[in-house]
């Protein structure tokens, strides 16, 4: 499967989460979830990050670009979702490293994995409030030294990104997935929205309605997003 490139985004047009699977068996990389502001707002650096590694969408906007491309069997994939399919499929097979989150949130994150997949094998975890380089070389030290086979790292773009690309450097034999807040979700700390709106691909609009804040922040980008799609600018 070739990636496609979306003001010099890489992404690759999965159809199916399968696809994802099926594509992991032959390659291990990072996952990066890609929406319109990672495609809107990638520089140089975000776009080094994401290219040599498995782009995916994890946003309508992305999602509307790649059918105008052709694309036209292609699926959003929420990364909050795929994490816990990648559990669900590894649990009793591979090794897992988490990172990410308050001090509270991981540890009843690592503790509501333990009880749903009791053979689950974590050999490592820490939350994401990394203090100085010290502590960031220290935890990619420590993957390196432990070789987890699927490392989740849950701290925000561009943040988790980067750190995963250092990580892979030392140890490039893992799965790698970049989560965001999939923590806080995960242990009901934040809501997602009601079904309905996720089946019609209207998260987004239900989180503009739920917190008007995001429309300055989230959705002007996305308007210029859609704006440039409109004029094949991407």
């Amino acid at each position: 499967m070739n990636q496609v490139f979306l003001n010099g985004v890489g992404v690759y047009p999965f159809a199916s989460e399968e696809e994802i699977f099926d594509y992991l068996v032959r390659r291990k990389g990072i996952l990066v979830a890609v929406n319109a502001e990672k495609i809107l707002h990638a520089t140089d650096e975000t776009r080094s990050t994401i290219n040599p590694n498995i782009g995916y969408c994890d946003g309508i906007g992305a999602i509307w670009a790649l059918k105008r491309r052709g694309y036209k069997n292609c699926v959003k994939i929420p990364g909050c979702e795929l994490w816990l399919k990648i559990v669900a499929r590894y649990h009793g097979d591979k090794s897992f490293y988490l990172v990410g989150g308050k001090p509270a949130v991981i540890e009843k994150t690592v503790s509501q994995l333990r009880q749903q997949w009791p053979d689950i094998n974590i050999v490592a975890y820490r939350d994401g409030y990394l203090k100085g380089d010290g502590e960031r070389q220290a935890l990619i030290d420590d993957v390196a030294a432990k070789r987890p086979e699927v490392v989740l790292v849950a701290m925000g773009s561009p943040k988790q990104e980067l750190l995963m690309h250092d990580m892979q450097a030392r140890h490039p034999h893992a799965i790698y997935q970049g989560l965001g807040g999939s923590f806080d979700v995960y242990t009901g700390n934040v809501e997602r929205a009601p079904k309905w709106w996720l089946d019609h691909n209207l998260e987004w609009a239900y989180r503009f309605i739920r917190q008007p804040k995001r429309i300055i922040h989230r959705g002007i980008p996305l308007m210029k997003f859609v704006w440039k799609l409109v004029r094949n600018k991407l």
